[in-house]
């Protein structure tokens, strides 16, 4: 959320947008990263089926958070390459 607001006072400066875009890109496929080793632990780790199901929900939570804060990313760099 933070190359986010970045990204927008890039956009918003007209510099060095695509390069914060990049930055926040890269972030998701790391929180991605992270999201496949938690989820693997949990389900090798967690024996309480309650509670594999309430941290299930949690990580798509924080998923759809860090695919939201690419889809900004990804529209300021369209942006910019639409209108300069």
């Amino acid at each position: 959320a933070m190359q986010v607001r970045v990204a927008v006072e890039a956009h918003e400066q007209k510099t060095d947008v695509r390069e914060r875009a990049i930055e926040v890109n890269r972030l998701e496929n790391a929180a991605d990263d992270v999201l496949d080793q938690a989820l693997t632990r949990l389900f090798q780790e967690e024996t309480n089926a309650i509670a594999v199901m309430k941290w299930k929900e949690m990580f798509g939570l924080l998923e759809q958070a860090t695919d939201r804060c690419e889809d900004v990313a990804n529209t300021l760099e369209g942006v910019v390459v639409k209108h300069g």
